[in-house]
C-alpha cells in the first residue's frame, strides 16, 4: 500500500512539474512575442517604405515623407498613427489623410488635399482657394486656369465670396473651365465673364442644376453665337442680349 502511494505522490508530482514547465515555457514564448513586436527593431518603421499618395498639385509629398521618418525605428504596432495624422493635417493643403500600416516595417498615406478652384487678388498677388475657401497657397502671378474672383477677403466679403464659390463648386468641368472671373456684391448677384468673353448674370445660388442645363442649352443654340450676355439669373425666364 505505501509503495502504491508513493508511486501516486510520484505522479502527480510529476504532473504539476510538466504544467509548470508549460506554463513557463508559454510565458516565455508569449514574452519573446511581445518584446519582438513592440520593442525590437524586427518591425520598425523604415522611412524608405514609406509610400504617400494624393498629394494633388499643393501638398508636398516630402513634407509629408518627413513626418512620418520621426518615428523611424518605432515597430508598427506602437506608432501613434492618430498623433502623427493630426501633424499631417496641419501640413499646408492637406484636406484629409488615412494612414494605413504596411507590413512588416512601412506605411501608406492616402492623402485629400486642398486642390485651388479660384483665386482672389491680393496685395502681394493671388490668393488661390479651394472649395471650402481655404487659402492654400499665394502665388505672385494670375494661376493659369484659375477663375479670378472679385471679392475681397475680408469679413465685409464673405458672403459674396461663400455665394461664388457655391456657383463654382456647382459648375460641371466643362462650364467650370471656361470661366475667367467671377464678381459678386452680394449672395445674390453673382456674374461670371467665361473666357471667350460672354458674360453670364447668374444671381443667388438657386435652382444652380436648372441654370447650368439652361445656359449650357442657351450657349449651344446656333442663333446665340454672337450673344454677349447670358442672363439666368431667372431661369425659367433667361435673357440674352
Amino acid at each position: 500500500m505505501a509503495d502504491r502511494l508513493a508511486e501516486r505522490e510520484a505522479m502527480r508530482r510529476h504532473r504539476v512539474l510538466r504544467r509548470v514547465v508549460l506554463w513557463t515555457v508559454a510565458a516565455v514564448a508569449t514574452a519573446g512575442i511581445v518584446w519582438a513586436a513592440l520593442f525590437s527593431p524586427l518591425l520598425g518603421l523604415d522611412p524608405d517604405d514609406v509610400r504617400v499618395s494624393g498629394e494633388g498639385t499643393v501638398v508636398d509629398p516630402a513634407e509629408v515623407t518627413a513626418v512620418a521618418a520621426r518615428s523611424q525605428g518605432v515597430p508598427l504596432p506602437r506608432l501613434d498613427t492618430v498623433a502623427m495624422r493630426d501633424e499631417v493635417l496641419g501640413l499646408n493643403g492637406v484636406r484629409d489623410v488615412t494612414i494605413r500600416r504596411a507590413w512588416p516595417h512601412g506605411l501608406v498615406l492616402r492623402l485629400t488635399s486642398r486642390e485651388p478652384v479660384a483665386a482672389v487678388p491680393v496685395d502681394d498677388g493671388f490668393a488661390l482657394l479651394d472649395a471650402e475657401g481655404v487659402r492654400v497657397r499665394t502665388d505672385d502671378a494670375e494661376p493659369e486656369g484659375l477663375p479670378v474672383v472679385d471679392v475681397p477677403l475680408d469679413d465685409e466679403g464673405a458672403v459674396a465670396l461663400a455665394a461664388a464659390l457655391v456657383v463654382l463648386n456647382a459648375l460641371p468641368a466643362d462650364l467650370h473651365a471656361e470661366v475667367a472671373e467671377v464678381s459678386a456684391r452680394t449672395r445674390d448677384t453673382v456674374e461670371m465673364r467665361l473666357r471667350d468673353g460672354a458674360l453670364v448674370v447668374w444671381g443667388g445660388g438657386g435652382d444652380v442644376a436648372l441654370k447650368v442645363r439652361v445656359l449650357q442649352t442657351l450657349r449651344a443654340l446656333p442663333e446665340n453665337a454672337d450673344v454677349t450676355v447670358f442672363d439666368v439669373s431667372v431661369p425659367t425666364t433667361p435673357v440674352t442680349r
